[in-house]
């Protein structure tokens, strides 16, 4: 082999690129003392921010955390083999109160020093190289370098490791949104396909006109305060005063609510002892069958359960006088039940209010069988919904709900293990466990108090025909609204197949293996990308929510072992260890 400065390129310079410069950094010690290395960052946008965090924003968008709970830095809970280096969260980094939902603006801001610090921990031998550019494709021999090619560039990089850490990407149309978009061009209609709210153009959603929106979650909430504040109008306490500018937004979705909202207190006292019912030996179990597994069949269960053991462990222990018997009694017998019914049986017998038992199903889906008789029935229903959503995500004595969110997360770091186990899932996780700030669902009240938004129900359908955009919902039966406008209030899909990104489509076309839900298969162990056999690439890597080894939100929540900074340790420590045995082929 013909000796050459070894070179890594990162393609993807936000949270999850540089989180691996830093697990790089934390490690070089360790396994790497060659000759030097060149790490080569290949983003359009500046590197720390990125896309999505950057700083051409408007300031009204938030982020969906606290300020508290959102760090860029590994600690004792992460399960990984590299050494933790700790540091600030956002509000200790920015001087904030912990409970503020800062803007995005300030955490592009907070991510820019965390890149300058960890390029500043890089061995002085290692040289960082931005390229403001697109990369389109990767091409090379399995067992020799990469050339990584960029738009506007004859040449390409050569690399003797790739890393993808590409984050959220644009995707084309699925057969559905296509039509909807053929029709609003034939009929000169509005149609606006899943796309980054902050990167949508909204102007052609006109002043008092109605605008059908489908999705309720947060790409919802960005829609609302772009077409609401972001247009000259203001709150005054609990009112909203509109500008006139304003469109009117009937909103629906599947489940027809908002997400809940962010819990509003702190966790005080003994947290549940996580993981007790799905932990690694239980994902171990699954993983060694060889007919598989299916997800209702053999992991819901085990997920329902232990989510109803952080649930009752808050409430006996901490709330004992809202049940009917002592919690060592409870445990044992609720350890014991494997049938569903039967541990049902169990909370009715020992736990008296319904309002404190865990009904995962309704959390899910409080509208499902319910029906109203009018529309101006269902906005009052929907209004008390929030509001009751509200006081309980911010009142102690419901603590319970925060301890479920524990076991979420807990849950969340034992599935990765398992690779995509479908979008359900997904959905369910964001709708309970990342859900919009209290804040923003009081704004929802004062909008819809003030005719600017209205709710449409759950199972929502949008059809286009007679010239127009029609939406009903099962939850107001008969009734229907028509617009000349329709917004798809969500993310595009992280589709292999859809995806817009050159670069993916073409490693996809080069025999990179896709999940059946259309996520890039990559090995659980590192991030190594995966081909059609199976085989793991030795020299490729791929981390983000279009794998199938994505993890829960965009950011870590401190003491939580942190499932992407497992994965980012475990990845850059592969690669360093790659190169130190290259090196060593190299001097041979």
């Amino acid at each position: 082999m013909s000796a050459h400065r070894p070179s890594v390129v990162i393609v993807g310079a936000g949270p999850r690129g540089i989180g691996l410069i830093e697990r790089i950094a934390a490690n070089a010690s360790e396994l790497y003392a060659g000759s030097g290395l060149d790490l080569h960052l290949v983003d359009p946008h500046p590197p720390g921010a990125g896309r999505i965090w950057r700083a051409a924003q408007s300031p009204l968008l938030w982020m969906n955390s606290h300020a508290e709970d959102v760090t860029m830095f590994t600690d004792e809970t992460v399960a990984m083999a590299g050494p933790v280096a700790e540091g600030p969260t956002l509000h200790e980094w920015a001087g904030i109160d912990g409970r503020t939902f800062a803007d995005r603006q300030l955490q592009g801001t907070y991510l820019r020093w965390f890149y300058e610090r960890a390029v500043a921990a890089l061995p002085p031998s290692v040289t960082v190289h931005h390229h403001p550019r697109r990369a389109l494709r990767v091409s090379g021999p399995r067992e020799g370098r990469q050339q990584v090619w960029l738009e506007d560039r004859p040449r390409p990089l050569l690399a003797d490791l790739v890393v993808l850490a590409l984050g959220h990407l644009d995707a084309e149309l699925d057969q559905e949104q296509g039509q909807l978009a053929a029709y609003a061009g034939e009929h000169g209609l509005v149609h606006l396909p899943p796309d980054f709210t902050a990167d949508s153009d909204l102007s052609p959603l006109a002043p008092g006109e109605p605008v059908l929106v489908r999705g309720f979650g947060l790409a919802f909430v960005d829609l609302m305060v772009l077409l609401t504040e972001g247009r000259g109008g203001r709150y005054d306490g609990d009112t909203y005063v509109p500008s006139g500018r304003e469109p009117v937004l009937y909103v629906g979705s599947r489940r027809g609510v908002p997400y809940h909202a962010k819990i509003g207190y702190d966790w005080t006292g003994e947290r549940p002892p996580l993981p007790r019912f799905f932990g690694p030996a239980e994902v171990d179990a699954l993983l060694a069958r060889p007919e598989g597994f299916d997800f209702r069949r053999d992991v819901w269960p085990l997920v329902e359960k232990e989510l109803g053991f952080a649930h009752y462990h808050r409430l006996f222990t901490v709330h004992p006088e809202r049940t009917a018997v002592d919690w060592s009694v409870f445990e044992e017998k609720y350890a014991a039940e494997g049938d569903p019914s039967g541990r049902a049986d169990l909370v009715a017998s020992a736990v008296p209010d319904p309002a404190d038992r865990l009904d995962l199903a309704a959390l899910d889906r409080p509208l499902e069988g319910v029906r109203y008789g009018s529309f101006e029935e269902f906005q009052e229903g929907l209004r008390g919904y929030v509001e009751g959503d509200l006081g309980r995500r911010h009142d102690r004595a419901y603590s319970p709900d925060l301890a479920v969110f524990l076991g979420l997360l807990s849950v969340y770091g034992q599935l990765v293990r398992l690779g995509d186990i479908g979008p359900w899932w997904h959905g369910f996780f964001s709708c309970l466990a990342s859900g919009p700030p209290g804040p923003r669902l009081r704004q929802m009240l004062a909008l819809s108090r003030a005719g600017v938004l209205k709710f449409l129900g759950a199972g929502l359908t949008v059809v286009a025909e007679d010239g127009v955009f029609r939406a009903s919902s099962a939850t107001v039966p008969g009734c229907s609204v028509e617009a000349r406008a329709l917004v798809e209030a969500r993310l595009p899909e992280p589709t292999v197949g859809r995806a817009r990104d050159p670069l993916l489509r073409e490693l996809h076309a080069d025999g990179a293996a896709e999940t059946p839900e259309g996520l890039l298969r990559v090995d659980p162990a590192d991030g190594r990308v995966l081909d059609r056999a199976g085989r793991p690439h030795p020299r490729r890597f791929a981390l983000g929510p279009y794998t199938d080894s994505r993890t829960p939100g965009a950011f870590t929540r401190p003491r939580t072992g942190g499932p992407a900074f497992r994965q980012n340790d475990a990845t850059a420590r592969a690669a360093l260890l790659f190169l130190r045995e290259l090196a060593g082929c190299a001097a041979a």
